[in-house]
C-alpha cells in the first residue's frame, strides 16, 4: 500500500471518529436536556398539585357541601324537626325588644336606627294568588342572609314544601366568611296557607346581580327597610323582619357543616345555635300563623300562638 493511500485512510479513520464522538456528544446533550426538561415538568406538576390541595384545603374555602341523598337528608331533617322540639324552644331567647311597632314612617326610621327588629304594620293585606304572601329580599353573598335561612325553611315548611333547595355559602370575603347555608335561587314552594316569592337580588358578591326585585317588592322594601339590610322578610303587610333576631348570628354557624347544623336544629338541647335557630323559625311561624288564622294546627301550636303576645299592636 502506498504512502497515499494510508494517508487518505487514516484521514478517514480520524473523520470517522471525530463524527461518532460530535454523535455522542450530541446525544449526550439531547440526554441532559430531556433530563433538565422532564425535571422541571414534574417539579411544575408538584407546585400546581399542592396549589390545589392548598386551595381546597384552605379554612377560607369552608366545609365541603352535601349533595344528593346527604343533601336530601340535611333538607329533610331541617323541615322536619318536631313541634315537640321546637316549642320546648319557645323564643329562643330572642329579646322581646326586637318587636317594635312600623305603622308609621317615623316608627320605621326609628326601628331600622336601632338594628334588627321585627315590626308590626298592621296594612292591608298583601296577597298572591287568593293566599297570604311571604315576600324575602336577601342575597347568596349575605351571612345574616345566610344564617335566617335556615330559620326561614323550618318554618316555612310547617306550612308548605320546597323543591330544588340547593346549598350555598356566603362570599368569602365579607364579614363570618363562607357562612353554610341554602339558597332560594332556583327552588320552588307550594302551600294551600300561603305563597311564598324568594328574590335572591345578589349572587356570589354584592355587586353581582341575581334576580331583581319587581317594583312592588322594591317599594315594600324601602318602605319597611329605609337602610336596605338584608334579610328582608314581609308577612303580608302585616309583620315585616329585618336581620336576624338576636341571640343568632352567623358567627355561630362558622366551622359547622350542614350536617352539624341540621343536627343542631333537631336536637337544641344544650346548642346555642339549634335554640336561636328554632326560635327564629318559632317567630316567623308565630307571625305566619296570625295570616292564616292559626292553621294548620300542627303548626301553629298553643306554645307558637303564645309567642304571638309579644308583638307589638
Amino acid at each position: 500500500m502506498g504512502k497515499a493511500s494510508r494517508t487518505k485512510q487514516d484521514a478517514d479513520r480520524r473523520a470517522r471518529v471525530a463524527a461518532q464522538r460530535e454523535a455522542q456528544r450530541r446525544a449526550e446533550q439531547r440526554k441532559r436536556i430531556y433530563i433538565a426538561g422532564g425535571s422541571i415538568l414534574v417539579v411544575a406538576i408538584i407546585v400546581v398539585a399542592v396549589v390545589l390541595v392548598k386551595l381546597n384545603s384552605s379554612p377560607g374555602s369552608g366545609p365541603a357541601a352535601p349533595t344528593g341523598t346527604a343533601l336530601s337528608a340535611v333538607v329533610k331533617q331541617v323541615e322536619d324537626v318536631p313541634s315537640s322540639v321546637t316549642d320546648k324552644v319557645g323564643g329562643g331567647g330572642a329579646s322581646t325588644s326586637a318587636f317594635v311597632s312600623t305603622a308609621t314612617t317615623a316608627a320605621v326610621t326609628s326601628a331600622a336606627a336601632n338594628g334588627n327588629y321585627f315590626g308590626t304594620i298592621n296594612g292591608t293585606l298583601l296577597t298572591s294568588g287568593g293566599k297570604p304572601e311571604v315576600l324575602y329580599i336577601g342575597g347568596e353573598y349575605c351571612p345574616y342572609c345566610a344564617a335566617e335561612r335556615w330559620a326561614m325553611v323550618n318554618a316555612l315548611s310547617r306550612f308548605g314544601t320546597f323543591s330544588g333547595l340547593k346549598t350555598a355559602h356566603s362570599s368569602s370575603t365579607d364579614v363570618y366568611p363562607n357562612t353554610p347555608t341554602f339558597t332560594f335561587y332556583g327552588s320552588s314552594y307550594t302551600s294551600k296557607y300561603l305563597t311564598f316569592t324568594p328574590v335572591e337580588a345578589y349572587g356570589e358578591t354584592s355587586s353581582t346581580t341575581l334576580q331583581t326585585p319587581t317594583a312592588a317588592e322594591t317599594s315594600q322594601w324601602q318602605t319597611y327597610d329605609p337602610n336596605g339590610s338584608i334579610p328582608f322578610l314581609d308577612l303580608a303587610t302585616k309583620y315585616v323582619q329585618v336581620g336576624n333576631l338576636s341571640p343568632l348570628t352567623p358567627s355561630m354557624l362558622a366551622g359547622k357543616t350542614w350536617a352539624q347544623i341540621a343536627a343542631a336544629m333537631a336536637n337544641p338541647t344544650g346548642s346555642s345555635l339549634g335554640t336561636a335557630e328554632d326560635g327564629n323559625a318559632n317567630y316567623i311561624t308565630a307571625g305566619i300563623c296570625k295570616l292564616t288564622n292559626n292553621l294548620p294546627a300542627t303548626a301553629c301550636t298553643p306554645s307558637i300562638q303564645q309567642l304571638q303576645s309579644n308583638f307589638a299592636s
